[in-house]
């Protein structure tokens, strides 16, 4: 019995030693675990050195047969402590990331952490009931008593228990970035165009909330510690572009001057807010060595969770009036694209045949022929059979871009002449981007994908104001003309690219 609660002491020492060396050599990380907690921000400081230096006291106090009940005690109390608080969290419906370990393992609460520290406090327990009891085996006196064949063996069992907890730690790391790396590809093959120019690709999963559905609430503190809202984001009446961040994200760190620089130069027609998570420390160093303003902290991921981001980076935009207003784009290119298509909002009067914003938000102006040979901005909507489509997909080929409502007069009138330019436009693709029921759509009888897009996001992204409008576009995915408006200019664009369209009625 002695030698089996040595056994146990020495597993405490162990735990608390490792915890509090950790933690000591990754105290921004510790800092951030206890603010996650809810520990009041006047003891954080205090916290972040005391903890480790309790752990670290707790582990030597074990060692020796004297103290080994003074220290059962101690890993008792910090243990039923700990416990406390994950209950508290948990019951809270909140998992922040426990630091129990540093940078070594973190990962959020949950009913296995409480049953973890559960055990450990029962192992504890029974060491101080057995100090109580009778007196403890002092642990270097033990080790001075073992034969030479029992010390080899002992070390050679040390050495490889802590391989093995150095593998599972490596090969846990390596399974949580082989499943982001395994997101972002999937994010990215997305973009690719199919190696056939098919029109319509596979299906992809959709992500992130609706467009037109009401963004989530939320309260975040800056980097200042004021607190910033959904509410005091919109105030100025210009689209918010959320981009979640992490510190510890590669791609996102690299996306940081450029985030920089939208703020400067975008301010006028877009706020820009980077929703991260960590310790305050690293996220103004980082923001102040790339220039980033308005950057707001959430605890772990609670704000990405419920605009559902599942990775970062990841974007999307909130319109003035409090919705969402794009999808959400994951990984740098689909960002970047977001945010060319979203910075051609300016005002401007109301759209005029076909109108596209029901009022929520004012038109783009046309391109204009300044924007000849930029990249086209990037979308993904669904066609007729509810399947995500993105422009890069139709690479390869010169594309038409047409902005449509199967409700729109002006529309059908040049419905007939469209039909006998698509059988003869053999070089070239049409692509519609339409508003109006699934139905009313495929009743058009167009050869062409027709992809919905009943907000008009897209067409407003492109500056078209009403429809019919319509734009060209190379086989580069680079804008090849102006928008043009109106059944008359649009049929005189597709005939230019395409001269046996025949005239309209």
């Amino acid at each position: 019995m002695d030698v089996w609660m040595l056994v146990v002491r020495l597993i405490l020492v162990g735990v608390f030693g490792l915890a509090g060396v950790a933690k000591l050599t990754d105290r921004a990380g510790s800092r951030q675990g206890l603010l996650d907690f809810g520990t009041p921000s006047a003891f954080v400081p205090f916290g972040t050195y005391a903890l480790p230096v309790a752990e670290l006291l707790v582990a030597l106090l074990l060692l020796p047969a004297r103290t080994a009940a003074w220290g059962a005690a101690g890993a008792l109390v910090l243990l039923v402590i700990f416990i406390a608080a994950i209950a508290v969290n948990l019951a809270h419906n909140r998992r922040p990331e426990c630091h129990c370990f540093g940078q070594i393992a973190s990962a959020p609460i949950g009913p296995g952490l409480l049953l973890r520290n559960s055990v450990l406090a029962l192992l504890a327990g029974m060491v101080l009931w057995q100090s109580w009891q009778r007196p403890a085996i002092s642990a270097v006196q033990w080790l001075m008593q073992l034969s030479a064949w029992q010390a080899v063996t002992l070390v050679g069992g040390v050495i490889v228990l802590g391989l093995l907890a150095a593998q599972t730690w490596f090969l846990l790391h390596l399974f949580r970035q082989h499943g982001r790396l395994l997101l972002r590809i999937d994010a990215l093959e997305r973009m690719l165009p199919s190696q056939q120019h098919a029109p319509v690709p596979a299906p992809a999963p959709a992500v992130g909330l609706p467009i037109g559905a009401p963004a989530p609430r939320f309260q975040l503190p800056d980097l200042a510690n004021r607190m910033q809202s959904v509410d005091t984001l919109l105030a100025p009446r210009k689209p918010v572009l959320l981009l979640f961040s992490d510190p510890g994200c590669g791609p996102c760190n690299v996306l940081l001057p450029d985030v920089a620089r939208w703020q400067r130069d975008l301010s006028d027609h877009l706020t820009i807010a980077l929703v991260s998570r960590g310790a305050t420390e690293v996220n103004r160093l980082k923001s102040t060595e790339h220039g980033v303003q308005q950057v707001l902290l959430q605890r772990n991921r609670e704000v990405a969770e419920a605009f559902h981001a599942p990775v970062t980076p990841a974007a999307l935009v909130v319109l003035p009036d409090g919705t969402i207003g794009s999808n959400l784009a994951q990984g740098a290119d689909e960002i970047h694209a977001l945010v060319a298509a979203t910075t051609q909002h300016v005002q401007s009067a109301t759209p005029a045949s076909g109108g596209c914003n029901c009022g929520k938000s004012q038109p783009l102006p046309l391109m204009l022929e300044s924007q000849v040979g930029q990249t086209a901005p990037g979308f993904l909507l669904p066609n007729l059979d509810g399947q995500l489509v993105n422009l890069a997909s139709f690479r390869g080929r010169p594309t038409l871009l047409l902005f449509w409502n199967s409700g729109c007069g002006y529309c059908m009138r040049m419905l007939d002449a469209l039909k006998a330019w698509e059988r003869e436009a053999f070089d070239m693709q049409l692509l519609v981007i339409s508003r109006g029921s699934v139905d009313s759509n495929r009743a058009l009888g167009l050869h062409a994908p027709i992809l919905l897009d009943d907000g008009f996001a897209v067409g407003r992204a492109f500056g078209a104001s009403g429809t019919p409008s319509a734009v060209l576009i190379d086989s580069e995915g680079r804008l090849a003309s102006p928008v043009v408006a109106g059944a008359d200019d649009v049929l005189a664009l597709a005939r230019s690219a395409r001269p046996a369209l025949p005239v309209a009625n």
